[in-house]
C-alpha cells in the first residue's frame, strides 16, 4: 500500500513544478530611442514648425557594408570579416557575392566579396549610441564627421577605415584591417531635415557648412 501511495503522489509533485510561472523576459529599450521620443521629436517640431508629429523625420534603418576585395586571393578573409561584423552588431550577417565576372580583377561571378547587415528598431539605436559616443571619439585627431555626405534624399553615408575602432574587436586577433560603409536611411524629405535629425541625435559633425541649406 505504501508503494502505491508513493506512485500516486509522484505525478502530483511533477504537476506542481510544471505549473510554476516563469519570470517574464524584460525588454531593454535603448536610451537613444527614448531620447528620440522625449527630446528629438519636440526639438524638430519646434525647429521646422511641424503641425503634425507624423511629419517629424526618423531613422528607418542603418546598413553596414564591409568590402573584402582581397578575398579573391585569400578566401579566409571573408570568414574573418563576417566574424568581426557579427561581433560588432550582434546579429546574423549576410555574405555579399559578385554578380558578374571581371577578368581584370580576377573576379568570378558568385565569389564572396564582402559582408553586410541591416539594423532596425532597438538594435539600431543601440549601435548608434555606441558609434556616436565610443567609436568615433577613438579616431586619431578626430574633429567631427563631414556634413557633405548626404545623397539629396535625406540619407547619409559614413565611412570608417578600420574595424578595430569598435570595442568588441580584439586587435591582436585581427588578420586584416578592413573598412566599412555605414548608411543612415531616414524618412526626411530633404538633406537639411536629415542633418538636423542626426545632429540632434548626437552625431558629431565637424562644421555646419551652408552647402546643405543652399541646396534646399
Amino acid at each position: 500500500m505504501a508503494k502505491e501511495k508513493v506512485e500516486k503522489q509522484a505525478p502530483v509533485h511533477a504537476e506542481k513544478k510544471a505549473a510554476e510561472p516563469k519570470a517574464p523576459k524584460q525588454k531593454i529599450t535603448a536610451r537613444m530611442k527614448l531620447a528620440y521620443k522625449e527630446k528629438v521629436v519636440p526639438a524638430l517640431m519646434k525647429h521646422f514648425s511641424y503641425s503634425n508629429i507624423m511629419q517629424v523625420p526618423k531613422l528607418d534603418k542603418v546598413t553596414i557594408n564591409m568590402g573584402v576585395g582581397q578575398s579573391t586571393q585569400n578566401p579566409k578573409l571573408i570568414d574573418a570579416a563576417v566574424a568581426d561584423l557579427t561581433a560588432i552588431v550582434g546579429q546574423k550577417v549576410v555574405i555579399t557575392k559578385a554578380k558578374k565576372s571581371i577578368s581584370n580583377f580576377k573576379l568570378r561571378a558568385g565569389i564572396a566579396i564582402g559582408a553586410m547587415v541591416t539594423l532596425r528598431g532597438n538594435r539600431m539605436y543601440m549601435f548608434l549610441d555606441k558609434l556616436f559616443n565610443i567609436v568615433l571619439p577613438r579616431i586619431r585627431d578626430f574633429k567631427g564627421v563631414s556634413d557633405r555626405a548626404f545623397d539629396g534624399r535625406g540619407n547619409y553615408t559614413l565611412g570608417l577605415k578600420e574595424q578595430t575602432l569598435f570595442p568588441e574587436i580584439n586587435i591582436e586577433k585581427v588578420e586584416k584591417v578592413i573598412g566599412m560603409n555605414i548608411c543612415f536611411t531616414t524618412t526626411a524629405r530633404s538633406d537639411n531635415e536629415a542633418l538636423q535629425l542626426l545632429k540632434t541625435l548626437g552625431m558629431p559633425f565637424r562644421n555646419q557648412s551652408t552647402s546643405v541649406n543652399q541646396q534646399q
